[in-house]
């Protein structure tokens, strides 16, 4: 398989991003997850990214939760951040990304699991404990879904977006919907790919997410919202991006519908699509949610 690295010189001196990388090997390729606080913690926090980000888009996030004393463990999937990179865009799929997740839960031996997720972090994150009995007790999730087989008129859109710009300016797109964001941290985000080649991941993900009845993953999301409907006993946190045009209100207030007992959600009025911009407060107020802060 051809898999490309990223040079450890381009995560040199990111804004706000003074974590050291970890590594597990997987099936020949090298996976980075960023590992914080205390191996012992009684709750571990698993942040999983989307498209096109990387584990970056936690920075905001993760000293909140290790604060609280709280471990948190943060992947990149394969074709992102400091992951490496197969270059055949046919190589990834769903089952794949949802392997890889699966993988870093069990080489981890993850327990007292609370789930942070969001866009792809969702579609693959929300299908995880179902078949993890007891490893999952909590859930904070933002701007997201479950890849059923409908899409909306909006993803197809982006989509069409995606695929007319193979070399997605990833830093540029993020920062164009994130009020506020510096050019240092939209480069932090292009810091995973120095070129097209890097981008196989990138290109990969609009095209997986399942648009049909029998697409990949669409069956297996259809359990795994029943999942969430009947059978989900753990405590649930939901936080909105509001400004979001594709996975916004209306789809988050579905989803808070098929989630067993998830509470009104917060509203997070000038969050766009990547909410955790917006991160600290967000899991401030989940952390009191769940009674997990210091003065909880």
């Amino acid at each position: 398989m051809n898999a490309l690295r990223t040079p450890d010189d381009r995560f040199d001196g990111l804004p706000d991003w003074p974590y050291p990388p970890h590594y597990l090997e997987l099936d020949g390729l090298r996976l980075h997850y960023v590992d914080e606080g205390p191996r012992d913690a009684a709750v571990t926090v698993l942040c999983l990214h989307g498209e096109p980000s990387w584990a970056y888009l936690y920075r905001k996030m993760i000293p909140v939760f290790t604060g609280a004393g709280l471990r948190v463990i943060a992947p990149d999937f394969f074709g992102f951040g400091r992951s490496d990179k197969p270059v055949d865009d046919d190589w990834y799929s769903f089952d794949r990304h949802r392997g890889t997740a699966l993988s870093v839960i069990d080489r981890l031996d993850l327990k007292n699991v609370m789930l942070v997720c969001q866009d792809w972090g969702g579609l693959i994150g929300l299908t995880l404990p179902m078949d993890r009995p007891g490893v999952f007790t909590r859930l904070l999730v933002m701007n997201t879904a479950l890849g059923t087989g409908q899409v909306t008129d909006g993803f197809r859109q982006w989509r069409a977006y995606a695929n007319a710009n193979p070399d997605l300016a990833c830093g540029r797109l993020i920062q164009r919907g994130t009020k506020g964001m510096s050019d240092a941290e939209a480069a932090a985000y292009d810091a995973p790919f120095p070129d097209q080649s890097y981008k196989a991941g990138v290109r990969a993900f609009p095209n997986l997410v399942p648009d049909g009845e029998d697409a990949p993953g669409a069956d297996l999301s259809r359990r795994a919202a029943a999942y969430w409907k009947t059978h989900w006993t753990g405590d649930s946190f939901m936080a909105i991006g509001m400004t979001d045009p594709v996975l916004g209100p209306p789809v988050m207030q579905a989803m808070q519908r098929l989630i067993r007992g998830c509470p009104a959600p917060m509203e997070v009025a000038e969050g766009g699509h990547f909410v955790q911009e917006h991160g600290a407060p967000i899991a401030a107020a989940a952390l009191r949610h769940f009674g997990l802060s210091r003065d909880a």
